[in-house]
C-alpha cells in the first residue's frame, strides 16, 4: 500500500547535513556528538515526523514482526467479552508460528487510536495492524491509509476503504435467524443490538428490518446497547415491560443473551415456554446456562487466525484479497421454541 513512508536515518542525515553515524548516535543517546548537534538532529527528525522507538532493541525482530491491535472497550468489559478473547487467541496462534508478538492497547475513541497507530508505525514498533470495529465513514480509513500502514480490516469492504477486508456474512445470518423464529410462530421478534454507530451493527439492523418486513412483521423492536451484560439486561427489561411484549429476542452477543435470560427469570417468564432467546457468537457461555442458549455460531478462534494469516501474506508482498471468512449458522438449543401465542 502506498502512503507516507517511515523517516529513515538517511533522510534525517541529509536534511540535517550530518553523517548517518551521527544521526544513529543522536537517536540512541550515545556519546560521539555534541549536545547541540544531538539537539539539532532530534529537532530535524521530529519536524520530519520521526518518533523515538525506546524499545526498538528489545523488540527487534526477524521476519514480519510485531502486529498491532487497538480496541475501543473498557478494560473490565473486554475481559468479560468472549468474542475478543477467542479472536485474540486465534491471532496469537498464528503469531506464535512466526515468532511474532501482538501489541494490544485499549483506547477511548477512534481519535486516540489514529494517534496510537501513527506512533506505532512511525516509530517502527509494528509491521502492520489488525483494525476492528469499523464505523460508516470511519476516519481511520483516510488517515491510516495515507500513512501506508499495512493492515487487515475486520469489516465489510464497504467500510474498509483500500484495506484488505475480512468479515462474517452477518446479513445472511440475521435473515436465517429471523426466519427460524418466524417458522416457530413468533410474530413479535425483538433485537438487542450493539452500538448503533458500528458498521456490523448497521448491517445486522438492516438485515433484521428487511427480513421482518418481507415476512409482514413489525421491525421496530430494536434497541442499541454497548454490548455489555448490564446494558443487555436493561434493554431486556424495557422490551419485556411493554404492554405487548415480544415472544422472541435476538441478542448481538452471548454476554447480553445470558443477562437477558436472567432478566426473564427475574420477571417470572419461562424460557422457552413464554419467551425464546437467541444469542450471537456462541461461546461456551451459551452451553453453561439453563436452558442452554440457541445461537448463531461461528468459529471466532479460526476467524482470528485467518485474519492474522491474511496480514502476514500482505506483509510478505502478496496482494490483499478481501473475502468473507464465515457465515454464522444457526445452532438451536433449549432457549428457543414455539411461540406461546401459537400454542395458546
Amino acid at each position: 500500500m502506498s502512503g507516507e513512508p517511515r523517516v529513515t536515518i538517511r533522510d534525517v542525515a541529509s536534511r540535517a547535513g550530518v553523517s548517518r553515524a551521527a544521526v544513529s548516535l543522536a537517536f540512541n543517546n550515545k556519546p560521539g556528538v555534541s549536545e547541540s548537534t544531538r539537539a539539532r538532529i532530534l529537532d530535524v527528525a521530529r519536524s520530519m515526523g520521526w518518533e523515538p522507538n525506546r524499545s526498538a532493541q528489545a523488540m527487534k525482530r526477524s521476519g514480519t514482526g510485531t502486529v498491532g491491535l487497538a480496541i475501543c472497550r473498557p478494560a473490565r468489559q473486554l475481559g468479560l467479552e468472549p468474542f475478543y478473547m477467542e479472536f485474540i487467541s486465534g491471532i496469537e496462534s498464528v503469531l506464535s508460528e512466526h515468532s511474532s508478538a501482538l501489541l494490544l492497547r485499549l483506547v477511548r475513541d477512534v481519535g486516540e487510536e489514529i494517534e496510537l497507530q501513527r506512533h506505532w508505525w512511525r516509530s517502527g514498533q509494528i509491521a502492520g495492524s489488525v483494525l476492528v470495529d469499523f464505523r460508516e465513514d470511519d476516519p481511520r480509513v483516510p488517515e491510516l491509509s495515507r500513512l501506508g500502514l499495512p493492515a487487515v480490516a475486520v469489516a465489510h469492504p464497504s467500510l474498509a476503504g483500500p484495506f484488505t477486508a475480512m468479515w462474517t456474512d452477518d446479513g445472511s445470518a440475521v435473515a436465517e435467524a429471523v426466519r427460524y423464529l418466524a417458522a416457530l410462530g413468533h410474530t413479535a421478534i425483538a433485537r438487542v443490538g450493539g452500538a448503533a454507530g458500528l458498521g456490523h451493527s448497521a448491517i445486522r439492523t438492516a438485515a433484521f428490518t428487511r427480513t421482518l418486513r418481507e415476512l409482514g412483521l413489525d421491525a421496530d423492536l430494536q434497541l442499541a446497547t454497548d454490548f455489555s451484560g448490564e446494558h443487555g439486561a436493561r434493554a431486556t427489561r424495557v422490551l419485556l415491560s411493554r404492554a405487548s411484549r415480544p415472544t422472541a429476542i435476538m441478542y448481538d452477543n452471548d454476554l447480553m443473551a445470558v443477562a437477558g435470560l436472567s432478566v426473564a427469570s427475574e420477571m417470572g417468564l419461562r424460557v422457552p415456554q413464554d419467551l425464546s432467546l437467541l444469542a450471537w457468537d456462541d461461546s461456551q457461555l451459551c452451553t453453561l446456562t439453563h436452558p442452554t442458549l440457541s445461537a448463531m455460531s461461528h468459529d471466532v478462534h479460526t476467524f482470528g487466525a485467518d485474519v492474522a494469516r491474511s496480514l502476514f501474506a500482505l506483509l510478505a508482498g502478496d496482494d490483499g484479497v478481501s473475502r468473507p471468512v464465515q457465515t454464522p449458522v444457526l445452532t438451536p438449543r433449549g432457549s428457543t421454541g414455539p411461540s406461546p401465542r401459537r400454542t395458546a
